[in-house]
């Protein structure tokens, strides 16, 4: 019973802490709970833990004003992270995704550095017809293969040169296809039992709190501290990617 009550106390500061990750820089969410989670639970249950807290604040955060307009930019991208997702979704299950996380973690880390150092790319609105899908496919390939939806998506997006509450906005939209995606064909390929739903739902309240908490503090901080955070967030996911390939 103790035990029991320590590993829900975890939980709840794991998905408390990934939430306040995730209000501030406006992703993280699957990353840092995919990674303090693993520590005790294999990839696809804590994937499982992961649906309705990451499809639920993505939800939120992608809603506002002109919704519709940026979901018409913006479908080709989600359409195709839902054909990559389940396409590769049986590796979660059956192979090793550590590996690929790690190799994952290196890019991130190299283009965190390069967005540190403000060497940041643009892509002209004329290269999104075949940038858009093609970027989406690689995403959902990756995040059906490790369960975490950043590279090539997150760079792709920031290339845009969108706002930053549109980025939020657009980054949200995206992790929450994927969310519902892997969530899907996690349960098609029998790797997650229907009844992961309830803890999943219990794990729906440290997470709000903790968004709650991140975007009240990014509202009151400047550009250019976003963009530190947004890369240096990165930075961290990469480096815990690369950790947990070697740990």
């Amino acid at each position: 019973m103790k035990e029991d009550v320590s590993q829900l106390i975890m939980v709840a500061a794991v998905f408390l802490l990934a939430g306040a990750v995730k209000g501030v820089a406006g992703m993280g969410l699957p990353t840092v709970a995919m990674g303090l989670l693993g520590l005790w639970l294999p990839p696809s249950q804590a994937a499982a833990l992961l649906v309705l807290p990451s499809l639920v604040t993505n939800l939120q955060q992608a809603w506002g004003p002109a919704a519709t307009v940026l979901l018409r930019r913006l479908w080709p991208v989600l359409a195709m992270v839902v054909a990559g997702t389940w396409l590769s979704a049986g590796l979660m299950i059956g192979g090793h995704p550590r590996y690929l996380r790690g190799a994952l973690g290196v890019l991130l880390v190299a283009y965190a550095l390069l967005g540190l150092a403000r060497r940041q790319w643009t892509l002209p609105p004329r290269h999104e017809r075949w940038g858009s899908p093609l970027i989406g496919l690689v995403g959902g390939l990756l995040n059906g293969a490790t369960g975490v939806l950043v590279l090539p998506v997150v760079p792709y997006l920031s290339a845009l040169g969108l706002p930053r509450e549109v980025l939020i906005r657009a980054l949200a939209a995206c992790f929450g296809t994927a969310t519902l995606a892997l969530a899907t064909a996690l349960v098609w390929h029998g790797g997650v039992p229907l009844s992961a739903g309830l803890p999943s739902l219990l794990a729906l309240l440290p997470t709000a709190l903790g968004v709650w908490a991140g975007t009240k503090l990014r509202r009151r901080i400047s550009a250019e501290a976003f963009r530190r955070i947004f890369f240096g967030t990165l930075l961290l996911l990469g480096l815990q990617a690369c950790w947990q390939a070697i740990a």
